[in-house]
Protein backbone atom coordinates (compact mmCIF):
# COMPACT_ATOMS: atom_id res chain seq x y z
CA UNK A 1 0.00 0.00 0.00
CA UNK A 2 3.18 2.44 0.57
CA UNK A 3 4.03 2.06 -2.85
CA UNK A 4 0.42 3.69 -3.46
CA UNK A 5 0.31 6.50 -1.43
CA UNK A 6 1.90 9.01 -3.80
CA UNK A 7 -1.41 8.95 -6.21
CA UNK A 8 -3.74 9.29 -3.16
CA UNK A 9 -3.62 13.26 -3.23
CA UNK A 10 -4.92 12.65 -6.71
CA UNK A 11 -6.90 9.67 -6.24
CA UNK A 12 -8.95 10.57 -3.08
CA UNK A 13 -10.36 13.93 -3.83
CA UNK A 14 -11.30 12.77 -7.46
CA UNK A 15 -13.22 9.66 -5.62
CA UNK A 16 -14.56 11.95 -2.77
CA UNK A 17 -15.98 14.42 -5.65
CA UNK A 18 -17.43 11.45 -7.46
CA UNK A 19 -19.30 10.23 -4.32
CA UNK A 20 -19.99 13.61 -3.33
CA UNK A 21 -21.83 14.90 -6.42
CA UNK A 22 -23.83 11.40 -6.35
CA UNK A 23 -24.74 11.83 -2.96
CA UNK A 24 -25.75 15.70 -3.55
CA UNK A 25 -29.80 15.27 -4.31
CA UNK A 26 -29.76 11.68 -1.99
CA UNK A 27 -28.58 12.51 1.25
CA UNK A 28 -28.96 14.84 4.01
CA UNK A 29 -26.71 18.28 3.93
CA UNK A 30 -24.97 17.18 7.19
CA UNK A 31 -24.01 14.30 5.85
CA UNK A 32 -22.23 15.76 2.81
CA UNK A 33 -20.55 18.06 4.89
CA UNK A 34 -19.38 15.39 7.28
CA UNK A 35 -17.96 13.36 4.53
CA UNK A 36 -16.24 16.31 2.72
CA UNK A 37 -14.45 17.50 6.32
CA UNK A 38 -13.68 13.71 6.62
CA UNK A 39 -12.08 13.26 3.05
CA UNK A 40 -10.22 16.89 3.42
CA UNK A 41 -8.64 16.05 7.22
CA UNK A 42 -7.53 12.19 5.50
CA UNK A 43 -6.12 13.85 2.73
CA UNK A 44 -3.98 16.50 5.48
CA UNK A 45 -2.92 13.26 7.21
CA UNK A 46 -1.39 11.44 3.80
CA UNK A 47 0.08 14.88 2.70
CA UNK A 48 1.81 14.75 6.00
CA UNK A 49 3.01 11.35 5.68
CA UNK A 50 4.74 12.34 2.36
CA UNK A 51 6.00 14.95 3.82
CA UNK A 52 7.34 12.97 6.38
CA UNK A 53 8.63 10.84 3.28
CA UNK A 54 10.13 13.48 1.40
CA UNK A 55 12.42 15.12 4.70
CA UNK A 56 14.75 12.20 4.32
CA UNK A 57 16.08 13.95 0.99
CA UNK A 58 14.46 10.81 -1.19
CA UNK A 59 13.24 10.93 -4.53
CA UNK A 60 9.91 9.48 -5.05
CA UNK A 61 8.49 8.28 -8.35
CA UNK A 62 4.83 6.64 -9.78
CA UNK A 63 4.91 5.58 -12.94
CA UNK A 64 1.06 5.26 -14.10
CA UNK A 65 -0.01 2.16 -15.84
CA UNK A 66 3.95 1.20 -15.42
CA UNK A 67 4.57 2.89 -18.34
CA UNK A 68 8.62 4.35 -17.46
CA UNK A 69 9.88 6.99 -18.01
CA UNK A 70 9.44 9.71 -20.22
CA UNK A 71 7.40 7.60 -22.29
CA UNK A 72 4.53 7.63 -19.29
CA UNK A 73 2.78 9.65 -17.01
CA UNK A 74 5.04 10.09 -13.82
CA UNK A 75 4.53 11.79 -10.56
CA UNK A 76 6.95 12.90 -8.99
CA UNK A 77 7.87 13.69 -5.27
CA UNK A 78 10.56 15.41 -3.35
CA UNK A 79 10.23 18.34 -0.69
CA UNK A 80 9.03 21.37 -2.69
CA UNK A 81 5.95 19.40 -3.73
CA UNK A 82 5.77 17.35 -0.49
CA UNK A 83 5.57 21.00 1.16
CA UNK A 84 2.80 22.44 -1.30
CA UNK A 85 0.85 19.74 -0.79
CA UNK A 86 0.77 20.07 3.10
CA UNK A 87 0.09 23.87 2.63
CA UNK A 88 -2.80 22.97 0.26
CA UNK A 89 -4.31 20.38 2.54
CA UNK A 90 -3.64 22.62 5.38
CA UNK A 91 -5.86 25.28 3.83
CA UNK A 92 -8.63 23.22 2.62
CA UNK A 93 -9.46 22.00 5.92
CA UNK A 94 -10.09 25.75 7.22
CA UNK A 95 -11.92 26.35 4.38
CA UNK A 96 -14.03 23.49 4.30
CA UNK A 97 -15.23 23.80 8.12
CA UNK A 98 -15.85 27.65 7.58
CA UNK A 99 -18.11 26.43 4.34
CA UNK A 100 -19.87 23.91 6.34
CA UNK A 101 -21.52 26.82 8.43
CA UNK A 102 -24.17 27.94 5.58
CA UNK A 103 -21.73 29.23 3.00
CA UNK A 104 -21.88 25.63 1.17
CA UNK A 105 -25.41 25.85 1.11
CA UNK A 106 -25.76 29.07 -1.07
CA UNK A 107 -25.68 27.02 -4.14
CA UNK A 108 -25.27 23.43 -5.80
CA UNK A 109 -22.59 20.94 -5.41
CA UNK A 110 -20.04 22.96 -3.26
CA UNK A 111 -18.51 20.09 -2.23
CA UNK A 112 -18.12 17.92 -4.92
CA UNK A 113 -16.42 20.91 -6.31
CA UNK A 114 -14.37 21.35 -3.67
CA UNK A 115 -12.74 18.13 -3.82
CA UNK A 116 -12.36 18.42 -7.78
CA UNK A 117 -10.33 21.92 -6.69
CA UNK A 118 -7.60 19.50 -4.24
CA UNK A 119 -7.50 17.12 -6.71
CA UNK A 120 -6.52 19.89 -9.98
CA UNK A 121 -4.26 21.24 -7.12
CA UNK A 122 -2.39 18.59 -6.03
CA UNK A 123 -2.14 17.02 -9.35
CA UNK A 124 -0.10 19.89 -10.18
CA UNK A 125 2.54 19.73 -7.49
CA UNK A 126 3.32 16.28 -7.99
CA UNK A 127 3.32 15.53 -12.14
CA UNK A 128 6.44 15.37 -13.59
CA UNK A 129 5.51 15.85 -17.01
CA UNK A 130 4.63 19.27 -18.08
CA UNK A 131 1.42 18.35 -20.18
CA UNK A 132 -0.18 17.03 -17.85
CA UNK A 133 0.70 19.78 -15.58
CA UNK A 134 -1.60 21.78 -18.85
CA UNK A 135 -4.08 18.81 -17.62
CA UNK A 136 -4.41 19.28 -14.05
CA UNK A 137 -4.01 23.07 -14.74
CA UNK A 138 -7.45 22.66 -16.40
CA UNK A 139 -9.05 20.41 -13.80
CA UNK A 140 -8.45 23.11 -10.79
CA UNK A 141 -9.27 26.16 -13.15
CA UNK A 142 -12.56 24.20 -14.38
CA UNK A 143 -13.37 23.83 -10.78
CA UNK A 144 -12.46 27.28 -9.94
CA UNK A 145 -15.29 28.66 -12.42
CA UNK A 146 -18.16 26.77 -10.38
CA UNK A 147 -16.85 27.71 -6.71
CA UNK A 148 -16.41 31.67 -7.97
CA UNK A 149 -19.87 31.59 -9.42
CA UNK A 150 -21.26 29.69 -5.94
CA UNK A 151 -24.24 31.65 -4.85
CA UNK A 152 -24.52 33.91 -7.66
CA UNK A 153 -24.96 37.41 -7.92
CA UNK A 154 -24.04 40.63 -10.05
CA UNK A 155 -20.48 40.82 -8.95
CA UNK A 156 -19.98 37.20 -9.11
CA UNK A 157 -20.54 37.02 -12.63
CA UNK A 158 -18.80 40.07 -13.63
CA UNK A 159 -15.72 38.73 -12.19
CA UNK A 160 -16.21 35.11 -13.18
CA UNK A 161 -16.57 36.25 -16.84
CA UNK A 162 -13.50 38.39 -16.25
CA UNK A 163 -11.55 35.14 -15.21
CA UNK A 164 -12.86 33.02 -17.52
CA UNK A 165 -11.88 34.51 -20.47
CA UNK A 166 -8.49 35.68 -19.30
CA UNK A 167 -7.41 32.02 -18.22
CA UNK A 168 -9.21 30.52 -21.48
CA UNK A 169 -6.22 32.91 -22.97
CA UNK A 170 -3.85 31.68 -20.99
CA UNK A 171 -4.36 28.52 -21.89
CA UNK A 172 -4.02 28.66 -25.06
CA UNK A 173 -1.01 30.27 -24.40
CA UNK A 174 0.02 27.41 -22.79
CA UNK A 175 -0.68 25.12 -25.31
CA UNK A 176 1.37 27.15 -27.70
CA UNK A 177 4.19 26.87 -25.57
CA UNK A 178 4.07 23.35 -25.28
CA UNK A 179 4.23 22.89 -28.98
CA UNK A 180 7.27 24.93 -29.19
CA UNK A 181 8.64 23.01 -26.62
CA UNK A 182 8.07 19.42 -28.34
CA UNK A 183 9.07 20.16 -31.44
CA UNK A 184 12.09 21.62 -30.53
CA UNK A 185 12.79 19.07 -27.65
CA UNK A 186 10.89 15.81 -28.62
CA UNK A 187 10.04 15.30 -25.01
CA UNK A 188 7.28 16.60 -22.59
CA UNK A 189 8.59 14.83 -19.61
CA UNK A 190 10.14 17.93 -17.31
CA UNK A 191 13.56 15.81 -16.77
CA UNK A 192 14.42 14.14 -20.51
CA UNK A 193 13.41 18.38 -21.49
CA UNK A 194 16.45 19.34 -19.20
CA UNK A 195 18.59 17.05 -20.28
CA UNK A 196 18.06 17.22 -23.91
CA UNK A 197 17.91 21.50 -23.45
CA UNK A 198 21.37 21.08 -21.81
CA UNK A 199 22.70 19.44 -25.15
CA UNK A 200 20.41 21.38 -27.54
CA UNK A 201 22.64 22.93 -30.57
CA UNK A 202 22.88 26.28 -30.85
CA UNK A 203 20.68 27.23 -34.74
CA UNK A 204 17.69 25.71 -31.97
CA UNK A 205 18.51 27.52 -28.73
CA UNK A 206 16.05 30.57 -29.96
CA UNK A 207 13.05 28.76 -30.02
CA UNK A 208 13.54 27.06 -26.96
CA UNK A 209 13.97 29.81 -25.42
CA UNK A 210 11.22 31.44 -26.78
CA UNK A 211 8.75 28.44 -25.89
CA UNK A 212 10.56 28.92 -22.01
CA UNK A 213 9.64 32.53 -21.76
CA UNK A 214 5.96 31.89 -23.54
CA UNK A 215 5.58 29.47 -20.92
CA UNK A 216 6.97 32.15 -17.94
CA UNK A 217 3.98 34.35 -19.57
CA UNK A 218 1.43 31.84 -18.86
CA UNK A 219 2.91 30.99 -15.06
CA UNK A 220 2.69 34.73 -14.22
CA UNK A 221 -0.83 34.90 -15.20
CA UNK A 222 -1.52 32.45 -13.13
CA UNK A 223 0.35 33.66 -10.10
CA UNK A 224 -0.63 37.61 -10.88
CA UNK A 225 2.29 38.94 -12.08
CA UNK A 226 2.36 42.59 -13.31
CA UNK A 227 1.33 43.19 -16.06
CA UNK A 228 -1.26 40.23 -15.75
CA UNK A 229 -2.82 40.58 -12.31
CA UNK A 230 -5.76 42.50 -12.99
CA UNK A 231 -8.10 39.87 -13.04
CA UNK A 232 -6.95 39.32 -9.01
CA UNK A 233 -8.58 41.69 -6.76
CA UNK A 234 -12.09 41.94 -7.99
CA UNK A 235 -12.10 38.02 -8.44
CA UNK A 236 -11.23 37.37 -4.93
CA UNK A 237 -13.57 39.88 -3.87
CA UNK A 238 -16.61 38.38 -4.86
CA UNK A 239 -16.07 35.18 -4.23
CA UNK A 240 -17.54 33.54 -1.86
CA UNK A 241 -14.99 33.85 1.43
CA UNK A 242 -14.24 30.05 2.08
CA UNK A 243 -13.67 29.85 -1.98
CA UNK A 244 -11.38 32.72 -1.88
CA UNK A 245 -9.71 32.00 0.83
CA UNK A 246 -8.86 28.13 -1.25
CA UNK A 247 -8.24 31.01 -3.61
CA UNK A 248 -4.53 31.75 -1.81
CA UNK A 249 -2.87 29.12 -3.15
CA UNK A 250 -4.04 29.42 -6.49
CA UNK A 251 -1.44 32.46 -7.10
CA UNK A 252 1.08 29.62 -5.42
CA UNK A 253 0.30 27.51 -8.19
CA UNK A 254 1.64 29.68 -11.04
CA UNK A 255 4.81 30.65 -8.30
CA UNK A 256 5.32 26.66 -7.82
CA UNK A 257 5.07 26.30 -11.93
CA UNK A 258 7.59 29.06 -12.43
CA UNK A 259 10.33 27.68 -9.45
CA UNK A 260 10.24 24.15 -11.08
CA UNK A 261 10.92 24.91 -14.75
CA UNK A 262 13.43 27.34 -13.71
CA UNK A 263 15.06 25.45 -11.48
CA UNK A 264 15.08 21.69 -13.68
CA UNK A 265 13.89 22.35 -17.71
CA UNK A 266 15.93 26.01 -17.84
CA UNK A 267 18.54 26.11 -15.65
CA UNK A 268 21.41 25.89 -18.03
CA UNK A 269 19.42 27.18 -20.58
CA UNK A 270 20.02 30.33 -22.84
CA UNK A 271 16.47 31.09 -21.89
CA UNK A 272 17.50 31.11 -18.03
CA UNK A 273 18.84 35.41 -17.79
CA UNK A 274 15.68 37.06 -19.68
CA UNK A 275 13.58 34.41 -17.54
CA UNK A 276 14.91 35.68 -14.50
CA UNK A 277 15.06 39.46 -15.52
CA UNK A 278 11.31 39.22 -16.03
CA UNK A 279 10.81 37.67 -12.85
CA UNK A 280 12.77 40.72 -11.41
CA UNK A 281 11.35 43.56 -12.67
CA UNK A 282 7.58 42.14 -12.53
CA UNK A 283 7.89 40.98 -9.35
CA UNK A 284 9.22 44.48 -7.81
CA UNK A 285 6.49 46.50 -9.83
CA UNK A 286 3.89 43.71 -8.40
CA UNK A 287 5.03 44.51 -5.20
CA UNK A 288 4.69 48.05 -5.75
CA UNK A 289 1.62 48.31 -7.32
CA UNK A 290 0.08 46.11 -4.83
CA UNK A 291 1.13 48.82 -1.72
CA UNK A 292 -0.91 51.44 -3.73
CA UNK A 293 -3.36 49.25 -3.55
CA UNK A 294 -3.55 48.34 -0.15
CA UNK A 295 -3.60 52.07 0.28
CA UNK A 296 -6.37 52.64 -2.07
CA UNK A 297 -8.60 49.69 -1.24
CA UNK A 298 -12.05 51.00 0.17
CA UNK A 299 -13.05 47.46 0.98
CA UNK A 300 -11.55 45.02 3.18
CA UNK A 301 -11.76 41.97 0.95
CA UNK A 302 -10.10 44.19 -1.98
CA UNK A 303 -7.79 45.24 0.67
CA UNK A 304 -6.46 41.76 1.38
CA UNK A 305 -6.76 40.45 -1.95
CA UNK A 306 -3.90 43.47 -2.96
CA UNK A 307 -2.43 42.09 0.10
CA UNK A 308 -1.75 38.53 -2.32
CA UNK A 309 -0.22 40.53 -4.48
CA UNK A 310 2.63 41.94 -2.33
CA UNK A 311 3.22 38.36 -1.36
CA UNK A 312 3.08 37.38 -4.97
CA UNK A 313 5.34 40.12 -5.96
CA UNK A 314 7.48 38.97 -2.61
CA UNK A 315 7.89 35.51 -3.78
CA UNK A 316 8.54 36.06 -7.27
CA UNK A 317 11.45 38.66 -6.75
CA UNK A 318 13.21 36.22 -4.58
CA UNK A 319 12.21 33.70 -7.30
CA UNK A 320 14.28 35.88 -9.96
CA UNK A 321 17.31 36.05 -7.20
CA UNK A 322 18.47 32.46 -8.49
CA UNK A 323 20.01 31.13 -5.38
CA UNK A 324 19.48 28.39 -2.43
CA UNK A 325 19.56 31.56 -0.13
CA UNK A 326 16.80 33.14 -1.50
CA UNK A 327 15.05 29.92 -2.11
CA UNK A 328 14.86 29.28 1.39
CA UNK A 329 13.50 32.69 2.10
CA UNK A 330 10.62 32.33 -0.35
CA UNK A 331 10.47 28.70 0.94
CA UNK A 332 9.83 29.34 4.57
CA UNK A 333 7.66 32.79 4.07
CA UNK A 334 5.35 30.91 1.66
CA UNK A 335 3.47 28.76 3.92
CA UNK A 336 2.70 31.68 6.44
CA UNK A 337 1.63 34.39 4.04
CA UNK A 338 -0.56 31.86 2.29
CA UNK A 339 -2.79 30.86 5.46
CA UNK A 340 -2.37 33.72 6.91
CA UNK A 341 -4.36 35.39 3.72
CA UNK A 342 -6.70 32.82 3.80
CA UNK A 343 -7.66 33.28 7.21
CA UNK A 344 -7.89 37.53 6.88
CA UNK A 345 -10.91 36.58 3.96
CA UNK A 346 -12.25 34.29 6.73
CA UNK A 347 -11.98 36.77 9.13
CA UNK A 348 -13.43 39.82 6.56
CA UNK A 349 -16.32 37.99 5.97
CA UNK A 350 -17.43 37.39 9.80
CA UNK A 351 -16.96 41.23 10.08
CA UNK A 352 -19.17 41.53 6.84
CA UNK A 353 -22.33 39.47 8.62
CA UNK A 354 -22.50 41.85 11.34
CA UNK A 355 -22.34 44.98 9.43
CA UNK A 356 -25.39 44.76 7.47
CA UNK A 357 -25.84 46.72 4.20
CA UNK A 358 -22.17 47.76 5.06
CA UNK A 359 -20.47 44.89 4.77
CA UNK A 360 -16.65 44.97 4.33
CA UNK A 361 -16.88 48.60 2.61
CA UNK A 362 -14.58 50.71 4.79
CA UNK A 363 -17.10 53.28 5.93
CA UNK A 364 -18.91 54.28 9.36
CA UNK A 365 -21.62 51.49 10.09
CA UNK A 366 -23.06 50.23 13.30
CA UNK A 367 -21.00 48.90 16.00
CA UNK A 368 -20.14 45.16 15.53
CA UNK A 369 -22.29 42.24 17.81
CA UNK A 370 -19.16 40.56 18.67
CA UNK A 371 -15.94 43.37 18.15
CA UNK A 372 -13.92 42.03 20.67
CA UNK A 373 -13.28 38.74 19.32
CA UNK A 374 -14.01 39.66 15.46
CA UNK A 375 -11.12 42.78 16.83
CA UNK A 376 -9.21 40.30 18.05
CA UNK A 377 -8.53 37.91 15.19
CA UNK A 378 -8.41 41.00 13.00
CA UNK A 379 -5.60 41.78 15.17
CA UNK A 380 -3.86 38.45 15.16
CA UNK A 381 -4.16 38.49 11.60
CA UNK A 382 -2.91 41.78 10.69
CA UNK A 383 0.09 41.46 12.57
CA UNK A 384 1.06 38.47 11.29
CA UNK A 385 0.64 39.77 7.14
CA UNK A 386 2.06 42.86 7.73
CA UNK A 387 5.29 40.95 8.94
CA UNK A 388 5.93 42.69 12.09
CA UNK A 389 7.95 40.38 14.48
CA UNK A 390 8.61 37.79 15.73
CA UNK A 391 6.18 36.16 13.31
CA UNK A 392 7.65 33.90 10.47
CA UNK A 393 6.21 36.66 8.33
CA UNK A 394 9.09 39.29 9.69
CA UNK A 395 11.66 36.39 9.68
CA UNK A 396 10.79 35.44 6.49
CA UNK A 397 11.36 38.76 4.84
CA UNK A 398 14.66 39.36 6.82
CA UNK A 399 15.69 35.87 5.21
CA UNK A 400 15.59 37.58 1.83
CA UNK A 401 17.06 40.57 2.38
CA UNK A 402 19.84 39.01 3.14
CA UNK A 403 19.80 36.62 0.32
CA UNK A 404 19.80 39.41 -1.49
CA UNK A 405 23.36 41.09 -3.18
CA UNK A 406 25.37 44.01 -4.85
CA UNK A 407 23.29 46.27 -6.46
CA UNK A 408 19.70 44.70 -6.31
CA UNK A 409 19.63 45.46 -2.46
CA UNK A 410 19.21 49.14 -3.69
CA UNK A 411 15.69 47.54 -5.29
CA UNK A 412 14.42 45.10 -3.05
CA UNK A 413 15.40 46.45 0.57
CA UNK A 414 13.71 49.81 0.11
CA UNK A 415 10.60 48.73 -2.01
CA UNK A 416 9.73 45.12 0.41
CA UNK A 417 10.32 47.58 3.68
CA UNK A 418 8.20 50.20 2.16
CA UNK A 419 5.33 47.33 0.96
CA UNK A 420 5.27 46.08 4.67
CA UNK A 421 4.48 49.57 6.10
CA UNK A 422 2.35 50.19 3.08
CA UNK A 423 0.57 47.67 4.20
CA UNK A 424 0.11 48.21 8.12
CA UNK A 425 -1.09 51.48 6.97
CA UNK A 426 -3.47 50.66 5.32
CA UNK A 427 -4.48 47.21 8.10
CA UNK A 428 -4.79 50.29 10.97
CA UNK A 429 -7.09 52.72 8.76
CA UNK A 430 -9.46 49.38 8.04
CA UNK A 431 -9.56 48.25 12.11
CA UNK A 432 -10.26 52.00 12.93
CA UNK A 433 -12.99 51.86 10.38
CA UNK A 434 -14.52 48.23 11.64
CA UNK A 435 -14.16 48.78 15.11
CA UNK A 436 -13.88 52.28 16.86
CA UNK A 437 -15.40 54.88 14.15
CA UNK A 438 -18.70 53.23 14.49
CA UNK A 439 -21.89 54.72 15.30
CA UNK A 440 -23.64 53.75 19.02
CA UNK A 441 -26.21 50.61 18.40
CA UNK A 442 -25.59 46.93 17.75
CA UNK A 443 -26.51 44.21 15.37
CA UNK A 444 -28.16 41.60 16.81
CA UNK A 445 -27.62 39.48 13.27
CA UNK A 446 -24.67 37.59 12.21
CA UNK A 447 -23.05 35.69 15.16
CA UNK A 448 -20.10 33.75 14.68
CA UNK A 449 -20.62 29.78 14.31
CA UNK A 450 -18.72 27.64 15.65
CA UNK A 451 -17.67 25.96 12.47
CA UNK A 452 -16.84 29.30 11.20
CA UNK A 453 -14.96 30.45 14.65
CA UNK A 454 -12.81 27.06 14.08
CA UNK A 455 -12.05 27.66 10.21
CA UNK A 456 -10.52 31.04 11.24
CA UNK A 457 -8.63 29.62 14.19
CA UNK A 458 -7.16 26.75 12.18
CA UNK A 459 -5.48 28.79 9.89
CA UNK A 460 -4.81 32.09 12.24
CA UNK A 461 -2.83 28.76 14.43
CA UNK A 462 -0.05 29.39 11.87
CA UNK A 463 1.25 32.43 12.52
CA UNK A 464 2.43 30.82 15.95
CA UNK A 465 3.09 27.47 15.29
CA UNK A 466 5.71 28.94 12.03
CA UNK A 467 8.00 30.45 14.82
CA UNK A 468 7.95 27.67 17.78
CA UNK A 469 8.48 25.55 14.59
CA UNK A 470 10.57 28.01 12.65
CA UNK A 471 13.84 25.85 13.80
CA UNK A 472 12.77 22.42 11.82
CA UNK A 473 11.33 24.83 9.29
CA UNK A 474 14.09 26.57 8.29
CA UNK A 475 15.85 23.22 8.07
CA UNK A 476 13.69 21.82 5.72
CA UNK A 477 13.64 24.86 3.63
CA UNK A 478 17.31 24.95 3.37
CA UNK A 479 17.55 21.36 2.30
CA UNK A 480 14.94 21.60 -0.38
CA UNK A 481 16.37 25.22 -2.00
CA UNK A 482 19.54 22.86 -2.04
CA UNK A 483 17.39 19.85 -3.62
CA UNK A 484 16.05 22.33 -6.26
CA UNK A 485 19.45 23.52 -7.10
CA UNK A 486 20.58 19.77 -8.17
CA UNK A 487 18.73 19.55 -10.81
CA UNK A 488 20.90 16.34 -12.15
CA UNK A 489 20.31 14.49 -9.20
CA UNK A 490 16.70 14.18 -10.55
CA UNK A 491 17.42 13.67 -14.07
CA UNK A 492 20.40 11.07 -13.26
CA UNK A 493 17.45 9.08 -10.48
CA UNK A 494 14.56 9.26 -13.21
CA UNK A 495 16.61 8.76 -16.81
CA UNK A 496 19.73 7.37 -16.29
CA UNK A 497 21.62 4.09 -16.77
CA UNK A 498 21.93 2.73 -13.29
CA UNK A 499 19.27 0.21 -12.96
CA UNK A 500 20.09 -0.91 -9.43
CA UNK A 501 19.71 3.16 -7.88
CA UNK A 502 16.54 3.70 -10.15
CA UNK A 503 15.21 0.62 -8.39
CA UNK A 504 15.26 1.46 -4.90
CA UNK A 505 13.37 4.88 -5.22
CA UNK A 506 11.21 4.26 -8.33
CA UNK A 507 7.50 3.68 -7.29
CA UNK A 508 5.20 2.27 -9.85
CA UNK A 509 1.66 0.84 -10.30
CA UNK A 510 2.34 -3.29 -10.02
CA UNK A 511 0.55 -4.09 -13.50
CA UNK A 512 1.25 -5.45 -16.65
CA UNK A 513 3.82 -3.83 -18.28
CA UNK A 514 2.95 -2.58 -21.78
Amino acid sequence: MSQHLLALPIVLPMAAALVLLLLSNRTSERHQRQLSVAFTALLLLINLALLSRASGGELAFYALGNWQAPYGIILMLDRLSALMLTITAVLAVGCVIFACAGDDQRGAYFHGVFQLQLMGLNGAFLTGDIFNLFVFFEILLLASYALLMHGGGKARVGAGLHYVILNLAGSALFLISLGILYGATGTLNMADMARRVADMPNDQAALVTAGGLLLIVVFSLKAALLPLYFWLPRTYAAAPAPVAALFAIMTKVGLYAILRVQTLIFADSPAEEPIDAWLWWSGLATLVLGAVGVLAARDLRILIAYLVLISVGTLLAGTALQSPAANTALLYYLPHTTLICGALFLVAELIGQQRAKAGTRLVRARRLYQRFLLGGLFLVGAVAVAGLPPLAGALGKLMLMQAVEDSARLWLWPLLLLAGLCALIALSRAGSVLFWASYKGEVAAGRVSGAQLAGVLWLLASAPLLVIFGGPMSEYTQATARQLAQPQVVIAELLGDAPTARATRFQAIQGDAP
